[in-house]
């Protein structure tokens, strides 16, 4: 099994009421080996909702609210869903403040990436769960 954000999936879950599907994704799920999570929801973030972006270690709105508590929380529900369902990798939306791996946005609202994963993308990688973007799915097909 393999987590999958829910978005890729063709859910309208992203901050800005919309999806982003991904036919590798969905090929996934057609096969029965998709678990479909939206760590910002989980964390009780509504959809839809100001963007955020990651600043270290924390997580804030475009509007200067402070969500990091709402990301480690929906990250730990990803973390609990993924051993529930026995996922060992994990596929997830680029950049994302949550969902990014290897890339994030810098926290300006400029449009400028840095180094670095999202909250989810982190816990999920310290607890030995493989995470790849979707630019890598074709990997595990």
């Amino acid at each position: 099994m393999i987590l999958v954000s829910a978005c890729l999936l063709g859910c309208a879950c992203r901050y800005d009421g919309q999806s982003k599907p991904h036919p590798l994704a969905q090929e996934l799920a057609k096969r029965g080996l998709a678990v479909p999570v939206c760590p910002e929801q989980l964390g009780g973030l509504p959809t839809p909702r100001n963007p955020s972006e990651r600043r270290g270690e924390r997580v804030v709105m475009s509007d200067g609210r402070d969500v990091t508590a709402e990301y480690r929380r929906g990250a730990e529900e990803a973390l609990r869903l993924a051993r529930l369902y026995g996922c060992t990798a994990a596929v997830l939306k680029e950049k994302s403040p949550s969902c990014g791996c290897g890339r994030v946005y810098d926290g300006t609202f400029s449009g400028t990436l840095t180094d670095g994963d999202g909250v989810t993308a982190e816990l999920l990688k310290e607890n030995g769960i493989r995470v790849y973007g979707e630019s890598e799915l074709e990997k595990l097909l």
